[in-house]
């Protein structure tokens, strides 16, 4: 593999002075020659060709300047072979057979589309994910792989697909383990492990990978939903009823300590009967009056 190497260019302010310096010297040249001519009405061609000659020399070496901008770098090559980076920023001067190519070295973030694949447990779910990555490695970012970008987009969405179908969507009563849904931190943990793999080769640095979009598949969202209800809706009803038996305990346990009232078995399921139907009833119960004894 083709590993980054660090090149030193040559600084270009003082390559650019010296480059305008030859260019007013041929120019001069070029005008002494042809004033001495038109004075002495002599033929004497050696400054201006001399001139000429300075300027044609000189105007191709401006190909070899280029810009390197802050966090952004130069990889270049001579004839095909990689000869080096250029990471420090400023106007640069290189030989003018040096191919440039830029690459930048800021961090940047990828949204990837919404995929629709299946949990662990055969689901259907739509994911999108959240990728922040950085090109640590220039050489490998261009010589190991075709187009970076485009790498850094498919291999994020295959690591995100293959994340997927290793987690349930959601925990139930029976499942246990990490979820997609409720343990974001551990599946995104793992989301930077598994597109890191992906990107090595590529010299590309994960930073970040978190879920961005997570649902259930359209054709099964409202079954979902309704099982969601569902055990919310049992979840609620079994802390009523474990309230209701408590308060039921202690209200039986307050009037046998201060003594009240002496109910037998039959009374005493009665009256939890009723204080059940009182406390886990849904509407507002009617109180009915006993005008007649309490064995009446």
């Amino acid at each position: 593999m083709i590993r980054e190497r660090i090149l030193t260019a040559r600084p270009g302010v003082p390559f650019a002075l010296a480059f305008i310096v030859l260019h007013l010297v041929g120019i001069a040249a070029v005008a002494v020659g042809i004033s001495s001519m038109i004075d002495s009405s002599s033929e004497n061609w050696t400054l201006v060709i001399v001139g000429v000659v300075i300027n044609v020399l000189v105007a191709p070496l401006w190909i070899g300047f280029f810009m390197v901008a802050p966090n952004e770098v130069k990889v270049l090559q001579l004839f095909g072979s990689y000869a080096g980076t250029v990471r420090d920023p400023g106007l640069k001067w290189a030989n003018i057979f040096f191919q440039k190519t830029k690459v930048s070295t800021r961090i940047r973030n990828f949204d990837s589309d919404r995929l629709k694949v299946n949990d662990l447990g055969g689901s259907p779910i739509e994911i999108g994910a959240v990728i922040v990555w950085q090109v640590v490695d220039t050489a490998e970012a261009v010589f190991e792989v075709d187009d970076y970008e485009n790498f850094v987009r498919i291999q994020s969405e295959a690591a995100l697909r293959g994340l997927a179908g290793r987690y349930f969507y959601d925990l139930g009563d029976d499942v246990e383990g990490v979820a997609l849904r409720g343990h974001t931190d551990e599946v995104g943990e793992q989301l930077v492990q598994d597109v890191q793999a992906r990107l090595d080769k590529a010299g590309v640095k994960v930073i970040e990978a978190r879920i961005s979009h997570l649902a259930y598949a359209p054709e099964i969202a409202g079954a979902m939903l309704q099982r969601q209800q569902a055990g919310a809706i049992i979840a609620a009803r079994r802390r009523i009823v474990d309230g209701a038996v408590g308060m039921v305990e202690m209200a039986l346990a307050q009037l046998s300590e201060r003594g009240v009232v002496q109910l037998d078995e039959e009374k005493k399921a009665q009256m939890v009967s009723n204080l059940l139907v009182v406390l886990t009833s849904e509407k507002q119960t009617t109180p009915v009056i006993n005008a007649g004894t309490l064995y009446g």
